[in-house]
């Protein structure tokens, strides 16, 4: 384990049975909160969104968001915002999927995206992939290219990293810490 894997590592707290029983929260305030971590993180993504060549961040609500734009900020690079549906003022794409017990969409706003763009996409956890899944499809409607996608962590035994194969098409998927 590298340096920064460690540092990481210790400033992300354990919740367990949150928010229900059985559930081990992997909760990140604790990293937020200490500067030198949230440093080296967002120094971490931004050198894979240099390493991707993107032109803009993509966060996912609402944890992306935290994570992604100051990626954004540290790589001189756009972030655009992918929201839960209803949540955008004016012309929206809105993309659909399925949840565990359900089904959801998110949303972008239209002009943000353009054929000229290579979008990482940015999240603290990849679980299940359907979110990350579902922007990727939102992405590519507004015409522009995946340069991949990069979290935090990954929880491997949801199975979300053979969930984006397909849709990534050979788009890195970068995960800081595999838990």
């Amino acid at each position: 384990m590298t340096d920064i894997q460690e540092l990481l590592l210790s400033r992300i707290r354990d919740v367990a049975d949150y928010p229900e029983q059985g559930v081990m929260f992997k909760d990140i305030t604790p990293l937020l909160a200490d500067p030198a971590a949230f440093t080296a993180l967002t120094d971490a993504l931004a050198d894979v969104a240099g390493a991707t060549g993107a032109t803009k961040i993509v966060g996912l609500e609402a944890r992306g968001f935290i994570l992604g734009a100051p990626v954004a900020v540290r790589a001189g690079l756009g972030f655009v915002p992918v929201r839960k549906a209803g949540k955008l003022p004016g012309a929206t794409l809105r993309q659909a999927y399925d949840l565990e017990y359900g089904s959801a969409e998110i949303e972008v706003h239209a002009e943000d995206l353009t054929t000229a763009d290579r979008i990482l996409i940015v999240d603290d956890v990849l679980a299940t992939g359907g979110t990350a899944q579902a922007a990727i499809q939102l992405i590519q409607r507004a015409g522009a290219e995946i340069a991949g996608v990069a979290v935090l962590m990954e929880l491997g035994f949801l199975g979300g990293r053979a969930r984006l194969e397909q849709a990534l098409d050979g788009a890195p998927l970068e995960a800081l810490l595999q838990l």
